[in-house]
């Protein structure tokens, strides 16, 4: 028997590839072989889903200060994560209306200018609401940018971005009002300068409008899962399954809107692999999902204290009892 392991990162306690290897050690626990395939849904943790940083770049920070910001090239496909470059964890404390995105327009120039094929960028935990206005200065000598992939974890318009993420990234509700105005400044300014209208692309917000601005320079907008999917090998993977355990930190209604659990067991679902989904508490599963919250099996302490062993214990049980089960179980359960 055959086990995918598929999971996300469980926040604050592994990150995607530490979870595919606790599920692998689960498998093997029942004598099952696995494929370990972290992913992610272009989020903070789709570089570590692909091996994590492999160089590194010193860039411009969000607010002016240089960083060295990692990243990772591997057979012709880049990495990028805007955390790495213009991430609200590299500030003390946020300017949201001098935060700017032109290291990350380094860091994807950087990837370009070393051969990459492909650069699949990241978008999530940026600091930033400039509509990518610095990371299209940065770039703008390489457009058009045919070879970069963005990797969007939200569906935001391009003028909703500041309404939707401003306050998170410390603006006041002034600020958020002057960063729309200003949003919608920007994409007139490049349906003038680059031919370009951003406003309706869906997940043009990502990163505070950095996707439309890098979208401006002829990147391609994606959701994130799907794309991290595709580059990942994620139906080839499941081709050969007989069941698929995804994993995240905490699964709820959102789980199911564009994300990693959900992408994975309706992809799982159209190749008729049986599927569990593992979270670290659990607080939503539709009808016909089997799901696990660790919280509620091990207790809170022990789930966050040893998450490794609790998911690798849980695959462990759930490979024991599958061999003696009927394939694609429709049977929900939640414990």
């Amino acid at each position: 028997m055959h086990l995918l392991a598929a999971p996300d990162k469980l926040r604050g306690t592994l990150t995607a590839a530490a979870a595919a290897r606790a599920i692998g050690a689960g498998a093997a626990r029942s004598g099952w072989t696995a494929t370990e395939l972290p992913l992610a849904d272009g989020g903070e943790g789709t570089l570590d889903a692909f091996g994590g940083a492999n160089r590194k770049t010193i860039v411009r920070g969000p607010l002016g200060e240089p960083v060295e910001a990692g990243w990772r090239l591997d057979r012709g496909l880049a990495v990028v994560e805007t955390a790495q470059a213009s991430g609200i964890a590299l500030v003390a404390r946020n300017d949201p209306v001098a935060a700017d995105t032109y290291g990350s327009g380094q860091l994807i120039a950087a990837a370009l200018d070393a051969g990459a094929g492909r650069v699949l960028v990241g978008v999530g935990g940026s600091a930033t609401t400039d509509g990518g206005a610095g990371a299209v200065r940065a770039l703008r000598s390489y457009a058009p940018l045919e070879r970069v992939e963005v990797a969007c974890d939200v569906t935001t318009l391009f003028a909703d971005a500041a309404r939707a993420f401003g306050p998170q990234k410390g603006a006041s509700p002034e600020q958020v009002q002057i960063l729309t105005e200003r949003l919608h400044e920007t994409a007139e300014r490049y349906r003038l300068d680059l031919g370009v209208d951003v406003r309706a692309l869906p997940g043009g917000g990502a990163a505070g409008g950095l996707a439309g601005g890098l979208a401006a320079l002829g990147a391609e907008l994606a959701g994130g899962f799907e794309l991290v999917a595709r580059h990942a090998g994620l139906d080839a993977a499941l081709a050969g399954a007989d069941l698929v355990v995804t994993a995240e930190g905490a699964i709820d209604e959102t789980s199911f809107a564009g994300k990693v659990v959900g992408g994975v067991l309706a992809r799982a679902a159209s190749f008729g692999v049986d599927a569990v989904a593992v979270g670290g508490a659990v607080s939503f599963a539709p009808a016909g999902v089997e799901v696990v919250s660790l919280v509620e099996r091990f207790g809170r302490e022990h789930a966050l204290a040893d998450a490794a062993g609790c998911l690798e214990a849980v695959v462990a049980d759930v490979t024991r009892t599958r061999e003696s089960r009927p394939r694609a179980d429709s049977r929900r359960r939640l414990r």
